[in-house]
C-alpha cells in the first residue's frame, strides 16, 4: 500500500532483480543500454572521476539528496546512461524504472577562453591531460569552483519521472554519481558534455618554443676521423664510385736529375743499398742457359799455374 503517491519500500536485492528483467526486456527490443557498474564501495578512482564527485559535494543545494545517491549507484541501480552534448540520459531501478534527464548548460567561450589561456605551456600532451597526470596548478584551475570547468547547480537542469517534487531526487542523484563514475573510463565525455575541446587546452603548450632550429655550425660537427680518433675506432671506408677523370692532366713526376719518371718506374719499389750492391756483384756473371754454353766457357777459361 503506498501512500501520497509513493511506492511501498523495495529492497536492495529485489531492486537489483527487478533491474536486471527490465534490463533484459530492453535489450530485448534491441535498444542499446550502459548500465555503471561499480567495484565495492569506491564510486570513482580516476582524477577526472573524483573531481566530479567532490563537485556535486561541494554544493549545498545538493547535500540532502547525495547520500541516497550514492547509495543506489552502488547497489546497480542506475541501469543506463547515456552521455551527450549537454546532456545525460539515465534509467535508475527504485520502487520502478524512472527516466532522468539532466541538461547541462556548455561553459561559455570569455570562460573556456580563460581557462585554455591559464593553462597554456603547462600541458604536454592530450594523454597527460585525460590521465589527470597535470601539474596541481592546472588541476586547481580546471576545477575552481565559479569559473572551472565542472557546472555549478545554476548551470544543471534535472528531471525524473519519480513523484518525488525535489529538483535533486535520489534517482537524480544516483545518475549524477553515475558520471563520475564513467569518467574514469572516458574522462573526454566531460568535455563533450560541456561542449568544448579538450585539444584546445594543449594548443598552446608549445608556444613559447621557436619552430625551427639553426643548424649547427662546421666548427661543432665532427668528421669520421674525428669520431675514430675520439672513441678509438676504425672507421668503415664509404663506398664510393671512382672519381670521374680530371681533364687538365697533372705533371709527371721528376727524378732530382730533372728527368721525367714513368709511371712503371714510379711504381717500381725502390731497391736499398744492399740489394743494388748485390745486383751489381751478380750482374757481370750471368747463368749459362745451355749445356754447350757452359762447356764453351770452361775451355774459354784460363789456366792458372798453381
Amino acid at each position: 500500500m503506498s501512500y501520497f503517491g509513493w511506492q511501498p519500500y523495495v529492497p536492495v536485492a529485489e531492486r537489483r532483480r527487478q533491474a536486471e528483467r527490465k534490463l533484459a526486456k530492453l535489450k530485448k527490443k534491441g535498444q542499446s543500454v550502459a548500465p555503471v557498474t561499480i567495484e565495492g564501495r569506491t564510486i570513482a578512482t580516476t582524477f577526472w572521476g573524483k573531481s566530479w564527485c567532490t563537485n556535486l559535494e561541494r554544493y549545498s543545494d545538493y547535500e540532502n539528496r547525495i547520500p541516497r545517491g550514492r547509495t543506489y549507484v552502488r547497489n546497480g541501480s542506475v541501469v543506463d546512461l547515456q552521455i551527450g552534448k549537454g546532456e545525460v540520459a539515465a534509467m535508475v531501478a527504485g520502487s520502478a524504472l524512472y527516466k532522468i534527464n539532466i541538461t547541462i548548460a556548455p561553459v561559455k567561450a570569455a570562460r573556456w577562453k580563460a581557462i585554455c589561456r591559464d593553462c597554456a605551456g603547462t600541458i604536454d600532451s592530450l594523454v597527460e591531460l585525460l590521465q589527470g597526470r597535470l601539474a596541481k596548478g592546472v588541476m586547481d584551475r580546471v576545477c575552481r569552483e565559479g569559473d572551472g570547468l565542472f557546472p555549478s547547480p545554476t548551470e544543471i537542469k534535472l528531471s525524473c519521472s519519480c513523484p518525488d517534487w525535489a529538483d535533486m531526487c535520489k534517482h537524480v542523484a544516483a545518475a549524477l554519481y553515475g558520471v563520475g563514475a564513467r569518467l574514469d573510463q572516458k574522462p573526454q565525455l566531460l568535455f563533450v558534455l560541456r561542449g568544448v575541446d579538450e585539444s584546445e587546452l594543449i594548443a598552446g603548450a608549445g608556444q613559447d618554443l621557436t619552430l625551427t632550429k639553426a643548424a649547427p655550425s662546421a666548427a661543432k660537427m665532427l668528421d669520421d676521423s674525428d669520431v675514430a680518433a675520439l672513441f678509438g675506432l676504425e672507421m668503415a671506408e664509404p663506398a664510393h664510385p671512382d672519381p670521374p677523370a680530371l681533364t687538365a692532366s697533372r705533371p709527371a713526376p721528376q727524378s732530382k736529375t730533372g728527368t721525367a719518371i714513368t709511371a712503371a718506374a714510379a711504381k717500381k719499389p725502390l731497391a736499398s743499398p744492399k740489394n743494388k750492391s748485390r745486383a751489381t756483384r751478380t750482374g757481370s756473371r750471368q747463368k749459362p742457359t745451355t749445356l754447350a754454353d757452359a762447356k764453351r766457357g770452361r775451355r774459354q777459361r784460363p789456366q792458372h799455374s798453381a
